[in-house]
């Protein structure tokens, strides 16, 4: 909540917003998305980098901001336009804080990706790992454009 207050004048919609609490494992759903009006939050499962991860445990151990570390960033992102890329619909982020600052030049997005899918877990005890990016499982991907939308925040760290 801090993060929004401290970011607010940059968002559009104050009314949800997402967070990706990366403390938690691959396997159990940590990308939360808030109504912050109604109350209620939905769940989803989301991929950490690779370069956070690089014995691939299923645990993010590291954040970064630097260019070519195919690692996840912390602080608080403003969701922006959607767009049709190499993992299909997108949306790019652009980072608010030190901390995610390179994250447009980094291409650091919202996508789907077939190794953020439940069966992922089920046959390997955890998710495959982005590039950085947030990716969530291909079903899952309209429902989180559909609650997050552009203009709204996603707040990452190990909460």
């Amino acid at each position: 909540m801090a993060a929004l207050d401290r970011h607010g004048r940059q968002l559009a919609n104050r009314d949800r917003m997402a967070i990706a609490d990366m403390a938690a494992p691959s396997s159990q759903p940590r990308f939360h998305i808030v109504d912050l009006v109604g109350g209620r939050s939905q769940s989803f499962l989301v991929a950490h980098g690779s370069g956070s991860d690089p014995s691939h445990t299923g645990f993010l151990k590291r954040f970064s901001n630097d260019p070519g570390s195919n690692a996840s960033s912390e602080g608080a992102f403003l969701t922006a336009d959607y767009y049709v890329g190499k993992h299909g619909r997108s949306q790019r982020l652009i980072g608010l804080d030190a901390t995610n600052n390179n994250a447009l030049a980094r291409a650091i997005v919202v996508h789907s990706a077939w190794y953020a899918n439940p069966d992922m877990i089920r046959s390997h005890g955890m998710l495959g790992r982005s590039q950085g990016c947030f990716a969530v499982g291909e079903d899952d991907l309209s429902r989180v454009f559909a609650a997050l939308g552009p203009g709204r925040m996603i707040y990452s760290d190990k909460i």
